[in-house]
Formats: C-alpha cells, structure tokens, sequence
C-alpha cells in the first residue's frame, strides 16, 4: 500500500490550523453523493463510490505533464494510458493556441502506483484515489492533480475519471475542471463486469472490436468475453488443427493466431481480461452408439472431463447454467455458473457454494431490442440473495451482445448506451444507485455519458428510443435524446 495522499494533507492541515479539522475529516471520509457541493449531478460516469466537491473551476494545462511517482507509476501502461486519455481530453489544436503567457491551475498530473505488478486477473485491485485543486487556493492544500491507486488498473480507472472531469469550455477555448476541489475515493462493487461479443454469427473485424473495447474502458467494464466460435462459423486459427477455420464465412473473415494475440494484448493494456469462448465440436453420433451413452451422459462426460482439464492447467471453468440445472451437484466447486435463462438462478448456485455470473437474458440481452435502460439499471445481481457469505459468491454480470442481427454497421449502437447502465450498476455503491431518482438525475447523468461516448467516436444510440439502436426520430441535441 503506498502512503495514502490524505496521510499528507492531515500533516499539512495540522502544520497550518487546527481550525480546518473538519473540512480534513470530510475529506478523508466522503459520503456517498449524487450531486456535487453546487447541487447539480455528477457526470461521472458510472457513480464513485464516495467524493466530495467544490465550487471553483480550474483551467488545465493542454501541455499536462505526466509526474509518475511508485513503484508501478513509470510503468509503460500508465505513460501509455496517459497519452490516450491527453489524447481524448485536448483537441489537436489546443498546443497552438496555448497564449505564452496563459496560466493554468492543474499543469501536471502526478500518478502513484504502489505495485508494479501487471498482472491482471479476477479480483484485481482496481480502487484509486483522486484530488484535484488549485494551487495556492483557499480550499487546496496540494495544488495541481494527484491519482493514487495500488495497481496499474486503478491507474488506468483513475485516468478514466479525470478525463470525465476535464470539459471543454466552447467560450475561452480551455479545458477545464468545473466543481473543484474534487476528493474521490472509487472502487468497483463487482470484480467481474463483462460484455459478451459474438464474432461467429457476424465477423467483425480487428478494428471494430479495438473500439469496443475502447468503449468498455470509458464505463470501467473489465472483461470481454469473446464468444468466437458457434454453429455458424469457425472464424479462428487453430495451429493444430489447420482445418478448423475452414469453417469460417470467408478467407478474408478470420482471425489468426496474431490477432488473437494482439486484441488479447490491447485489451490488458485499457484493464480489460478477454475471456475467449470456443464452442465444442458436434456431430458425435457415431461415438455416441460406440459407448451406449445417451446425449445427456455424453454432455454430462464430455463437460465434466473439459472441467478436469481446464482445472489441472490452473483455468477457472465458465460453464452456462445449463451444467447447474443439469448436474449441479458433480460441478467442480472452483465452477463459476454463468446465469442467463432468466432470473433466480444465481440464488441456486450461490446456495451450493459455487460462484455465479448474472446475465439474465430478460434484461442484460442487448440483441432484445424492446428492453428499455431503465430494465437494464435497475437489474440487481444479488436479488433474492440475503446471505452476506453468498452474495460475495456472486461475481458479478456481463451483458450479452449476440450477433444474430448485429454486425460492424450496428453492434456499436446496439450496445451503448444500454451497456453503461449495467455497468454502473456493476461498479457503483448500492446505496448511491438506488438514492437516484431514474427519470431526472440517472437519465441526465446517461444522456451525458451518451454524449462523451459519441464526442470520443462511438456509435452509441440515442438513449430515450423506443427500440434500441434506431436512430433518433428527428433533430435535436444528443442531451435529450
């Protein structure tokens, strides 16, 4: 753990007055909000776990200076992840029309990062710390901007929030902090938050899938599950078995070794785990008849023995609910039971000690157009679950982006911004969600997030449509849409 910024700003406090202990206390213990000091909501995107605010507004610096600090801070992901997000927060231009002698309240962006272990796994530590404030300000004790986190993933989280803080004002032509001085302390509800993407009903190609996992890092979602391979088509290259991507649409919709490689790689790099799905070969008759098994044996031989093997090789089995509902008492106890037929499954599991995964397909099944946000918020994983020791078997959810009907001219529209109303739901404190009012602050909070997403060029949808993914019936501004 690295010394926590706020041990620094109690010394400070105590060296200057004993007078301001009240203001340090409610800094080193913010409440769960919804709006900042101003009173209006916070469009951070999904919720902090706990912040305090301000009512300055600072201007930041277009030439913002990375100040990496710990163990972890020089890390090539973290320089890495600055650039991206400097990229996104400043517009090309904004270097050039910097006036030589302007002066900026936040000029440098100083990350701490405990540990410079990077490896990403389930229940990483993905918490962080952020202060913004003015130097020399009548509230700042250390002026500019500090992120704190114990991994590089908290980092990379981290970065996320303040980009959401840093806005462009239209009128002076700077990027600025609006509500300072910002204290958050953030970290995710759930460690698994997911979103399925099927490249076997429709292939999408490199690039479109880069940008969906951009898009997953804007709302704090950590693992793509990679639904590859299904009864429609073989798109990957299997080394071994060189006849297995055959069975893909075309030549030219294939994925090789290097791409999976590489997407693998460019996902770890924005704190995103690709869990990759193959579906298993069928057309066994033959072998069916040769062992006198009916196909429930075989499905039951054929699912616990890839279990064993998965196991020995240190993996974690993802079976669908299926596996449970069929033979959940011979499961491994290390299965997680990935729920998706409807909802209270994931109550059965927890209550036989395996882990589970919500992905109730009457909510969080994007290709089910007629759902609308509102559906998709307000599912909770732990409903029906009052047990504290079963409720942290629940891992938390993924929504489901099935390709039967999407492909790289819609899949991006038919996810957001429904997707982010489950991903806050996954990453935000229970209390803090559910004190929101859906129709007014949790809908003016989406139509922001919607507009960020389409501002940083992702195809996301209008957020009031009455069918998902449909453009907007007509003009206006994507504030209210």
């Amino acid at each position: 753990m690295p010394p926590k910024l706020l041990t620094r700003l109690i010394l400070a406090l105590v060296a200057v007055a004993v007078a301001v202990s009240g203001a340090a206390a409610a800094r080193r213990h913010p409440a769960p909000a919804n709006f900042t000091a101003s009173g209006n909501p916070v469009y951070i995107w999904p919720l902090p776990k706990n912040f305090t605010s301000g009512t300055q507004t600072l201007a930041v610096d277009p030439d913002l200076a990375l100040d990496p600090k710990g163990a972890g801070g020089g890390a090539a992901a973290v320089a890495e992840a600055f650039e991206r997000y400097r990229h996104l927060i400043f517009s090309p231009w904004a270097h050039a029309a910097r006036p030589a002698s302007a002066g900026y309240d936040v000029a440098r962006l100083t990350v701490v990062v405990a540990s410079a272990d990077e490896t990403l796994e389930l229940g990483v530590d993905e918490s962080y710390t952020i202060y913004i404030a003015a130097a020399g300000g009548a509230n700042s004790i250390v002026g500019g901007a500090t992120i704190e986190a114990n991994t590089i993933y908290g980092a990379i989280r981290g970065l996320e929030t303040f980009s959401q803080l840093c806005v462009f004002n239209y009128d002076t032509k700077n990027v600025e902090v609006r509500y300072a001085p910002w204290y958050i302390q953030d970290e995710p509800r759930f460690a698994f938050r997911g979103l399925m993407l099927d490249t076997s009903r429709h292939y999408l190609p490199v690039d479109v899938i880069k940008q969906v996992i951009d898009s997953m890092s804007f709302s704090k979602l950590n693992v793509l599950h990679w639904h590859i391979i299904d009864e429609q088509s073989f798109p990957l290259e299997i080394p071994s078995y060189p006849n297995l991507w055959k069975g893909s649409y075309s030549k030219s919709e294939r994925y090789t070794v290097e791409d999976a490689r590489y997407i693998v790689s460019y996902a770890k790099k924005r704190g995103i785990h690709v869990m990759a799905e193959i579906d298993v070969p069928g057309h066994v008759k033959q072998w069916l008849d040769e062992r006198n098994m009916t196909t429930k044996d075989a499905y039951k031989y054929f699912v616990l023995k890839a279990q064993e093997i998965a196991i020995d090789l240190n993996w974690i089995p993802v079976n669908w609910e299926e596996t449970f509902n069929s033979f959940g008492g011979s499961l491994n106890p290390r299965t997680v039971v990935h729920n998706w037929l409807g909802p209270g499954v994931c109550p059965k599991v927890v209550a036989k000690g395996l882990r589970c995964i919500m992905s109730n397909q009457g909510v969080w099944y994007l290709d089910h157009l007629d759902v609308p946000w509102e559906q998709v918020y307000t599912a909770e994983p732990l409903a029906g679950i009052d047990d504290a020791a079963q409720q942290k078997l629940v891992l938390g959810g993924e929504v489901c982006m099935w390709g039967e009907t999407a492909d790289t001219s819609d899949v991006q529209q038919t996810i957001w911004p429904r997707a982010a109303a489950a991903a806050e739901r996954m990453w935000s404190q229970l209390e803090a969600i559910s004190a929101q009012d859906l129709e007014t602050t949790v809908l003016a909070r989406l139509h922001y997030f919607r507009c960020l997403l389409n501002h940083r060029g992702i195809a996301a949808a209008p957020v009031t449509n009455f069918y998902a993914r449909r453009p907007p019936i007509g003009p206006g501004s994507c504030f209210i849409q």
